[in-house]
């Protein structure tokens, strides 16, 4: 009489106990069928490209977590839109020399790289840029007094110069090596440079009284400007991050001819 439950206990779990045999089996069919279609990727993702290693050779690759593999490969080195920040010195080279001391340039620049090749890209960006100069006194310029210049009447500044420059630039770099970047740039804008006095004491003082009433245009009007010069690239392991140096030659129409040296930093977005 025992025996009678024990029996029907049986009969009633084989079914249960056959049902999770055969989804096993199914899953198991199914892994196997998936594996073999993705084998030729299966292969290829044993491996990986070191970008920096010659030719790209291929080197056996880690393990990765599933968010890794949902967000792809980093790009080591970024290019698009950017900022740069640029700090150097600035000196004059024509009618200024020796009355405007070399003094400090200071830049901000925003751009966007809109070829993106291999071996070559190009960039075009828009350039706020800051002069800070020494000079010779407006009263020694009109002596020719000036210790730079001695015997030589000056152009007749203020001064002291500050300048500011707004201007557009297009380039174009080429890349002898995956992060060394060597172009040229080139572009143009306009500079000003404004009155660092009162405006009526600069007219009655020092136009009017040490200048003998002759007043150039250095203060009061806009100056067309255009500059080119190369440019060098460094990218660095930070891929976001770049550094560098450009180096402009300028020409303000109605101001003087100048150039431009600065090291800069450049952030890739």
């Amino acid at each position: 009489m025992k025996a009678t439950p024990l029996l029907l206990s049986c009969l009633l779990a084989a079914p249960a106990l056959l049902g999770l045999s055969s989804f096993a089996n199914t899953a198991q069919a199914q892994d196997e069928e998936e594996d073999d279609a993705g084998g030729g990727e299966a292969a290829d993702d044993d491996y990986d490209y070191d970008l920096d290693l010659d030719g790209n050779k291929k080197k056996k690759k880690t393990s990765r977590s599933g968010r890794d593999r949902a967000t792809g490969p980093v790009k080591e080195i970024v290019r698009g839109t950017y900022a740069k920040s640029n700090v150097g010195g600035a000196m004059y080279l024509g009618n200024f020399l020796g009355f405007v001391n070399p003094g400090i340039s200071l830049g901000l620049s925003v751009g966007r790289d809109f070829v993106d090749k291999e071996r070559m890209s190009m960039a075009g960006e828009l350039l706020f840029s800051q002069g800070i100069h020494n000079g010779c006194h407006y009263d020694y310029q009109a002596s020719a007094e000036c210790p730079n210049k001695p015997g030589v009447p000056g152009p007749l500044l203020q001064g002291d110069l500050r300048t500011y420059t707004l201007a557009g630039v297009w380039e174009i770099s080429a890349y002898p090596s995956r992060r060394m970047g060597i172009g040229f740039r080139a572009g143009g804008g306009i500079l000003l440079s404004p009155l660092l006095m009162n405006e009526q004491y600069y007219l009655d003082d020092v136009v009017a009284g040490e200048w003998g009433g002759a007043q150039p245009a250095y203060h009061t009007t806009p100056h067309p400007v255009v500059m080119g010069g190369p440019t060098f690239e460094y990218y660095t392991k930070l891929s976001h991050f770049s550094v560098g140096a450009d180096v402009d030659a300028f020409y303000a129409i109605g101001f003087d001819l100048g150039a431009n040296f600065s090291a800069y930093l450049k952030y890739t977005f």
